[in-house]
């Protein structure tokens, strides 16, 4: 136990990632509940359009921000102790995000009837669509309010918020399906992301005034220039990718039924729900951190020592799940869903790859590699694309997940000869 402490107090990211357990572990727990619930009471084909709604709403946050979260981190770590910068960069993406945020709510709620047949056909939740808008700018103060967080490393903060928000999430989403069944799990999806701001806004009223910083006269030229730079890198991915995911299920559906595209989406919840911990800490330390790193030697050394001291972990952890996986589906679905057992390992032997990769493809948000970064994703999101239609006609539903191993294969070769000389020191 003296060496198990010694090793934490003495590695920052271990130390992080102890501190990170227990909102991850919160999340796993409230995301297991949740999709026991949505099994129970919608099914297969319900998670379908659940999968849709979520990937238009991922979208469309992204959209109304500008992508300019991993900016705002970026520049609020390489400046937090230069009180005029800060002013600079959060009110110009204050008012930058604002005005983005109005304009995309518009858009949504008078093209609700459009969106709505693009997402459900055959159904008519437009209802849910428009309330999207009204949520919207919760959203984006949200994840303003999040990005200033992470940038000043504040990680007990971020771990608290998250934990919150987390049981809020929780306990409205299961009420409002045991009341309204599908209906109320589309709802839960647009009212839970607007009303974790409430949390954040109560957490962080004690802490530094941001505030203080949001004057109408120090935007900046300047950061319009640096924060464009990252919402074209951010919004490539978080725009396309949520379009193909649809495309996808979509691609399922017409080859087999909405039942097979309901297995596909129930993997990936579980695959989201133990990467949980993964995305959080990329974005609570790795991204802060690689920002602060101009040395190759040490972004070398955060990069090994991740793989060294994280990723056996994820290995470990993705083997149990493989082996579990028929209770794993009995506990967190119904037994409906048994026939989704043939995903497991392709979806976890993507994910495990996955990890590698997208840690190492960080350093293109956090040196803003503007090119790197729209070379790497548009040919990622191209070969899942085209890989994903060629294994569902090949093998069926379980195509799309060997797509996802596929795909991030070769994105993982991609970064890889990228970063040959900072990694490896190698030329050719």
């Amino acid at each position: 136990m003296k060496f198990l402490n010694r090793l934490i107090g003495g590695n920052v990211l271990l130390k992080v990632t102890s501190l990170n357990s227990l909102s991850v572990i919160a999340q796993m727990v409230c995301g297991l509940i949740i999709s026991k619930v949505i099994a129970v009471f919608v099914g297969p084909q319900g998670m379908t359009l659940i999968g849709n709604l979520r990937n238009f709403l991922g979208a469309a946050q992204q959209v109304s921000i500008l992508g300019m979260y991993n900016g705002i981190v970026k520049y609020t770590a390489e400046f937090k102790d230069d009180n005029l910068e800060l002013k600079k960069l959060f009110s110009t993406s204050f008012y930058f995000g604002a005005f983005s945020t109005i304009l995309s709510a518009l858009i949504i709620y008078f093209n609700a009837g459009v969106i709505n047949a693009y997402l459900f056909e055959g159904e008519d939740y437009t209802s849910v669509i428009k309330a999207i808008s009204f949520a919207l700018p919760f959203y984006s103060l949200n994840f303003f309010c999040i990005a200033i967080i992470n940038g000043f490393s504040k990680y007990k903060n971020y771990v608290l918020i998250t934990f919150a928000s987390t049981l809020l999430g929780m306990l409205i989403t299961v009420t409002l399906i045991w009341q309204q069944q599908l209906t109320g799990a589309l709802y839960a999806i647009v009212v839970v992301p607007a009303l974790n701001f409430l949390v954040t806004l109560v957490l962080i009223l004690n802490q530094k005034n941001f505030a203080s910083f949001l004057t109408l006269n120090s935007i900046s030229n300047s950061y319009i220039k640096r924060l464009g730079s990252f919402a074209i890198m951010k919004l490539v991915s978080a725009i396309s990718l949520p379009l193909i995911m649809i495309a996808i299920r979509t691609e399922i559906v017409t080859v087999q039924s909405a039942t097979e595209a309901g297995y596909w989406e129930a993997m990936n919840r579980i695959s989201n729900y133990y990467l949980v911990f993964f995305t959080t800490l990329l974005t609570l330390y790795i991204l802060p951190k690689l920002s602060e790193i101009n040395d190759p030697k040490a972004f070398r050394k955060e990069i090994f020592g991740f793989y060294k001291t994280i990723l056996p972990l994820f290995a470990a952890g993705m083997l149990i799940i493989y082996v579990l996986k028929t209770y794993i589906i009995q506990i967190v679905l119904t037994d409906e869903f048994l026939p989704m057992s043939s995903l497991f390992f392709w979806q976890l032997s993507g994910d495990l790859v996955k990890i590698a990769s997208i840690v190492i493809a960080y350093q293109f948000l956090a040196k803003n590699m503007f090119w790197h970064y729209i070379f790497v994703e548009v040919g990622s999101v191209l070969t899942i694309y085209f890989s994903s239609l060629y294994f569902i006609n090949t093998y069926g539903f379980v195509g799309a997940s060997m797509a996802h191993l596929f795909s991030y294969t070769i994105h993982f070769i991609v970064v890889l000869i990228i970063f040959r000389k900072a990694l490896f020191n190698l030329k050719f």
